[in-house]
């Protein structure tokens, strides 16, 4: 069983509201998110668009809920902005999770990706990059993993992620391989790898002593093949219903499990699971996972 005192549990809020389409869950407040997170269970938070962005008022309101804030995504664009922007956005966000307590930052690399995307197909369509764009990015990852961790205390965890420039396992690889481990972690996502043909027993196998945060999030295998056939793009498949939370769709999670036990793993584990909250009420799903999780890990 893990150690409670060194793993954490969390869940995300775009399981209320959706922040790259915020007419899912519209009509659910901060408030009522931070309250039913509490409710199912969890003690962590990632940020979301309708979470105040002043540290006192939200330190506040989590507080009250015995909620704090776990991680926030970055969106890098290291090849195709000049290095100085993008350090600038980035301490911006490290300041104010530094504020909240977190030991964690979210990096995704967002040049050219089509996950936000609404008429592109997620399936073929992502890009591609060259050799010298791999070394700027990889060269800016260590350069602000360096800032995180020696600056503000905090571990920059990369996520791969469906439609970026490093969704596949290959491209893991080549991240994984030409960045410092000392800065750059894998923020390690169960449904992502799953979603794009990979196994993601075989990623935390291989990686995880360098895992500092967990996306736990199940597949649901129908609907992904609906995305291939009818060539939908990532937010139209997420509305289809893509994605759940983990026991409620094909993902094994018993030896993923075990391999992070094993290891030792320490920190978050984060249910990240994007649905129409309209199909899957929240506080529902929430509850079904934090039960889930605790038959599987004792947590």
């Amino acid at each position: 069983m893990f150690d409670k005192n060194k793993v954490k549990l969390g869940i995300a809020p775009i399981a209320w509201t959706n922040d790259d389409m915020p007419d899912l869950g519209k009509e659910n407040t901060f408030e009522q998110c931070v309250s039913e997170m509490a409710l199912a269970g969890f003690t962590g938070s990632e940020v979301g668009n309708k979470y105040p962005k002043d540290p006192e008022v939200l330190k506040k309101a989590l507080e009250l809920r015995g909620v704090e804030i776990c991680n926030q995504w970055f969106s890098s664009f290291l090849i195709t902005k000049p290095f100085e922007e993008v350090e600038k956005e980035f301490r911006a966000q490290l300041t104010f999770l530094k504020a909240m307590g977190a030991k964690v930052i979210g990096a995704s690399e967002q040049s050219y990706s089509v996950q936000g995307q609404l008429d592109t197909p997620i399936f073929g369509h992502k890009y591609v990059m060259n050799d010298q764009e791999w070394d700027t990015f990889c060269t800016g990852m260590n350069k602000l993993g360096k800032i995180a961790k020696e600056e503000y205390g905090i571990a920059l965890t990369f996520h791969h992620h469906m439609g970026t420039v490093v969704q596949s396992l290959a491209e893991v690889d080549r991240m994984m391989e030409n960045t410092d481990p000392e800065y750059v972690s894998l923020l390690f996502d169960t449904g992502h790898f799953t979603y794009c043909g990979e196994d993601p027993l075989e990623v935390v196998k291989k990686y995880v002593h360098r895992i500092k945060h967990v996306h736990l999030k199940d597949i649901r295998p129908e609907v992904v093949e609906q995305v291939k056939k009818e060539n939908m793009s990532f937010l139209a498949g997420v509305r289809a219903g893509a994605f759940t939370i983990p026991g409620d769709g094909c993902i094994n999670y018993d030896p993923i499990f075990k391999v992070l036990e094993e290891a030792g793993y320490e920190g978050y584990m984060v249910v990240e699971a994007e649905q129409d909250p309209a199909k899957a009420n929240p506080l529902e799903y929430a509850i079904r996972a934090r039960k889930f999780i605790a038959e599987k890990t004792g947590l």
